[in-house]
């Protein structure tokens, strides 16, 4: 099926030939009417697009499964000079019969739910962030200072903001800002505490939590974007699947030219995992050591995107193993978990009776945490001061090889 917004066009492979089977309306009545003309043995197979989960959930009922494919890859395989809808069809319906099609994982439903939260979250703080900007362009154009004040949008940075001298359209344009950031602010705060509810009792979310520089956000954005970490394999994969691995051009004899990450994959997980990089990068621990040792080579852009690249594979040790980061904070991590439970709508603790976070508040416990993650920052930099990547020497084995590593 070759998906559009009101229509498919549909190309059947029987017996070693393609046939037409015509249009389809995009509509629920018109895709339960196909799924019904089709067998149980039947396979549909749709590209990944806005409204493919739509297919694929109605048509499911009818046929042994419906397929979603890679568009990019698909494209990549198959292209064409000429193009129309059939002809797209038909290859789809080759590729599915030569056991060739690129597929595209199914999340289940709670982690489509996950995903379509998170999206929507990032879709508030972008045009909250843009509606920002727009208040601080006025005060550009108009020659005013930057505020004095941390929060331009807080209490005293309005305030601050009533007393310049502005004309007065200017003004009511920034009148009707704040209330518009003000009406963001609430629908943010409403989906923060549906995320919190969504993966309040999901022990994979937790175990991100005990990274550092992952707070509540990354960690929901991560574990939708991932669903079954099972998929992959390997680390390399995971990383590939956010974007974060290298291109590599190589031909003939020559020398393999690494370039920027691809950037193919989840978008949006990967902002946020260079977005926690930066964090991890300000605390102390063996990620900020890292980043420290990149950044003096590279620069700081490239030290965040390789830390965010590490943030990736350890996510992948963590849920693969069903184990915590090595060098978590425990009373940071107790007071992540208890702002998430907070943020989920659970009642507060009231009484003498310590919570599990009291540790994060006593500031020797806190102090004595960092002593702990120093002395970690300091034992990688020890370990990598004098380190040098060891050449292969010439005629040597595989067996060796992986021997000596």
């Amino acid at each position: 099926m070759d998906v559009h917004r009101t229509f498919a066009e549909v190309v059947a492979w029987e017996e070693g030939r393609l046939r037409s089977l015509g249009r389809v309306d995009m509509t629920r009545s018109g895709l339960e009417g196909f799924g019904r003309t089709l067998a149980k043995t039947d396979e549909v197979v749709v590209e990944a697009t806005g409204n493919a989960m739509a297919v694929v959930r109605l048509l499911g009922p009818y046929v042994a499964r419906v397929i979603m494919a890679n568009p990019l890859q698909v494209k990549a395989i198959a292209h064409a000079r000429i193009k129309t809808d059939k002809i797209d069809a038909g290859v789809l319906a080759q590729l599915q019969a030569a056991d060739f099609l690129p597929e595209v994982w199914l999340p289940d439903a709670e982690t489509e739910r996950r995903r379509r939260l998170v999206a929507r979250r990032n879709q508030v703080v972008r045009h909250r962030t843009r509606v920002k900007n727009e208040v601080h362009a006025i005060l550009h154009a108009h020659l005013i200072p930057p505020c004095p004040h941390a929060d331009l949008f807080g209490k005293l940075g309005r305030a601050w903001l009533e007393r310049q001298d502005l004309p007065e359209d200017e003004k009511a344009a920034i009148a009707r800002h704040l209330r518009e950031i003000d009406r963001l602010g609430e629908d943010l705060a409403t989906l923060d505490r549906e995320v919190a509810e969504a993966v309040i009792d999901d022990p994979a979310a937790k175990r991100l939590l005990t990274i550092t520089g992952i707070n509540l956000t990354v960690a929901a954005g991560l574990v939708a974007a991932i669903g079954d970490v099972k998929r992959f394999s390997e680390p390399e994969k995971l990383v590939s699947y956010f974007g974060l691995n290298p291109r590599v051009r190589q031909s003939g004899l020559g020398l393999a030219q690494h370039g920027r990450i691809s950037k193919h994959g989840r978008a949006h997980a990967r902002a946020m995992l260079v977005e926690a990089a930066w964090a991890a990068s300000k605390a102390p621990g063996p990620l900020r050591a890292f980043f420290l040792r990149i950044r003096a080579k590279r620069g700081h852009q490239v030290a965040a995107v390789a830390v965010a690249r590490k943030l990736a594979v350890i996510c992948w040790h963590l849920l693969t193993k069903e184990t915590e980061y090595l060098w978590k904070r425990p009373a940071l991590v107790a007071h992540k978990v208890r702002s998430m439970e907070l943020q989920a709508g659970q009642p507060m603790r009231k009484g003498n009776k310590p919570g599990p976070s009291r540790d994060y508040h006593v500031k020797e416990l806190r102090d004595r945490e960092i002593e702990v993650a120093q002395q970690a920052e300091r034992a990688y930099e020890h370990a990598v001061k004098n380190w040098q990547p060891a050449r292969p020497a010439s005629g040597r084995t595989g067996a060796a090889k992986e021997a000596r590593r």
